[in-house]
């Protein structure tokens, strides 16, 4: 390649990393702010620049949540948070090959917290008006969990990687259940 090749070259790969530096800070204001209003914000401020870029700006925000939540990669169940995207339904890839993506509403009707679980077996509590709930924030807990605030206020239930991983596996026949568990109480989502 020419010295003027590399220039260009340089440049472009320049110009990429500043979008890139620029998701960063977009993706620092998707904690704090309505998540969907900015994630409509990313698309337009940052514009479309290919697959590689498209990539790298996927790594960008993944890696701008999860600097900001924690690094939490010495977790035994293998979840890597800089593959946890924070917009619905939440993704989480494990270092097995899995990756689970899990809505709000199905994360906050099988919260592990007392308010949901109850004290004990038999004790539980059907969560009832739960569609629209949406995750406000989402902090580490040491390496091992993860604990969102949701729109509704609750955000006393910690998720282990090990529960979250439970979750996705049985995801399908979990959410069955809860369905059958609103209809036969009369409730709606």
């Amino acid at each position: 390649m020419t010295g003027a090749g590399l220039s260009a070259f340089y440049a472009s790969e320049w110009a990429i990393a500043e979008r890139a530096e620029l998701l960063c800070d977009v993706a620092r204001e998707l904690l704090e702010h309505d998540r969907r209003a900015l994630a409509t914000a990313v698309r337009d401020r940052v514009g479309d620049f290919g697959s590689r870029a498209s990539d790298l700006r996927r790594h960008a925000v993944n890696r701008a949540i999860a600097d900001e939540i924690a690094d939490v990669r010495d977790d035994p169940v293998g979840a890597r948070l800089d593959e946890l995207i924070v917009v619905e339904p939440i993704e989480i890839a494990f270092d097995d090959g899995r990756t689970f993506r899990l809505p709000y509403e199905f994360l906050r009707v099988y919260s592990p917290s007392a308010e949901v679980r109850g004290h004990g077996p038999g004790q539980e509590v059907l969560q009832t008006g739960k569609q629209s709930v949406e995750i406000r924030s989402l902090e580490a807990v040491g390496s091992y969990a993860v604990q969102p605030l949701f729109s509704d206020g609750h955000g006393t239930g910690i998720y282990s990687w090990d529960y979250l991983y439970e979750l996705g596996e049985s995801q399908e026949k979990l959410w069955s259940e809860y369905l059958a568990r609103l209809k036969a109480a009369g409730a709606s989502r």
